[in-house]
């Protein structure tokens, strides 16, 4: 490695990765308080768990919706001021679902959330790929998604607490809660368009020779990338059946992990735990899960092989589910919850390591976001299946089954039908 690889790396991950991890944390937060806000927003508005779940799943409707034209509009327009318009827009609408008042005004709002929020993900793995070369991508979204458990740890206790803010000003503790994580979302949008940088090409706080080093290795990758697969359009990108494959493994991912997510603190509760109590324990997975990705990811490294990374989380998500659902309400069922945090946050960075592996420029932008459109499907799935389970049986224990199975299927396709790209992957990761 060259001195001036080692200094290029370090000032490009010095200067963006903790400012787009920290704007992930507070999306993050921004989608999993629903789930605590739960806890007394269903009572005070009369929502039985299959008008919650419904609600939960409506969000992604909008987000599948907008996905696909947000990424390419970034792509397009710009990563500062494309984000910069997503953050101010899904903040503001965040913090709408404090004026919410039943059913239809619940719905809409979680509509408007997920319309204005597509892109951001997608659009942050795409950034990604235009200032880190491929020998560092892995590690990189790796620490990128970090952001996931991490907010899972912290998200639970702040969630809850603000719910002990119930009757100030004569608002609801839920109402306080959207408040004060929405705003700073819309707050945190005219801090990107001040700090992002749109490409390495514009970078004011990289040296010429630094600049020139980047952008000469990202374009040589980019013209192997062609060389080895052709330029695939756009077009033939979203059809072509490796995308399609991806798809179908981030739906069961996405099931499985929306479906525990905003049904999780009522499972937990259910133990007989007060809200803010619920709030502490729910964080405890989120701990093994952080752990578990960065244990999994080093092995992962070493082994060079991503395929069997995922396959393998997937699988331990699905024994662990399986526990969820056999002991749901009992405390035992915490080793459970702690198995399915691992596998799902395991799995996350390794499989977003693949798509850059055949697929660049406008085919890169718009295959990620139908990748990730179609995979967030699974928030419709998993949230509607637990809801409407809990009310017709009165337990979770079925729809648990349910992302059991589908989690299961996700891990067999790994192996089956994306064999190519691992391969590819699993050498160019030898090679370094």
């Amino acid at each position: 490695m060259s001195d001036i690889e080692k200094i290029t790396i370090r000032k490009v991950a010095v200067r963006l990765l903790p400012f787009i991890f920290m704007l992930y944390v507070v999306c993050l937060i921004d989608r999993i308080n629903l789930s605590f806000a739960a806890l007394t927003m269903n009572r005070d508005l009369g929502l039985n768990a299959y008008v919650y779940g419904l609600g939960a799943s409506i969000f992604f409707i909008g987000y599948f919706v907008f996905e696909v034209p947000s990424n390419l509009l970034l792509d397009k327009v710009g990563a500062r001021l494309w984000i910069t318009r997503i953050m101010i827009s899904w903040g503001l609408a965040s913090a709408a679902m404090a004026l919410i008042s039943g059913p239809v005004s619940f719905l809409v709002v979680r509509f408007l959330l997920g319309f204005f929020e597509a892109g951001f993900f997608p659009g942050m793995i795409l950034y990604l790929t235009f200032w880190f070369p491929a020998a560092y991508r892995a590690r990189v979204i790796a620490a990128f998604m970090l952001a996931i458990p991490v907010t899972g740890v912290i998200g639970g206790p702040m969630a809850t607490s603000l719910l002990e803010m119930n009757g100030i000003w004569g608002l609801a503790g839920w109402q306080w809660m959207f408040l004060a994580e929405g705003i700073p979302a819309a707050l945190l949008g005219f801090v990107v368009l001040a700090y992002m940088t749109d490409r390495p090409s514009s970078a004011k706080w990289l040296q010429p020779e630094e600049k020139e080093w980047l952008e000469n290795v990202m374009q040589r990758e980019r013209h192997e990338v062609e060389a080895e697969h052709s330029q695939l359009s756009l077009g033939q990108a979203l059809v072509d059946l490796r995308v399609l494959a991806l798809s179908l493994v981030y739906f069961g991912l996405g099931t499985a992990t929306y479906g525990v997510v905003y049904f999780l603190p009522q499972i937990i509760k259910g133990w007989g735990l007060t809200n803010l109590e619920t709030g502490f324990v729910a964080s405890i997975p989120d701990v093994a899960g952080t752990i578990g990705m960065l244990t999994w990811g080093y092995f992962s490294d070493r082994s060079n092989d991503r395929r069997a990374g995922v396959t393998a989380s997937l699988l331990v998500c699905t024994v662990g589910l399986i526990g969820l659902g056999l002991f749901n309400a009992s405390p035992w069922s915490l080793i459970a919850m702690a198995m399915v945090s691992v596998g799902l946050n395991a799995s996350r960075p390794l499989f977003w390591s693949l798509p850059s592996v055949f697929l660049s420029r406008s085919a890169a932008a718009g295959a990620i976001a139908l990748i990730n459109a179609l995979g967030n499907l699974g928030g419709i799935s998993g949230p509607t299946m637990l809801g409407w389970v809990k009310t017709a049986t009165g337990s979770f224990s079925g729809g648990i089954y349910f992302l059991a199975v589908c989690s299961f299927i996700a891990a067999i396709i790994v192996p089956l039908a994306i064999r190519a790209p691992a391969r590819r992957l699993a050498t160019a990761r030898a090679a370094e």
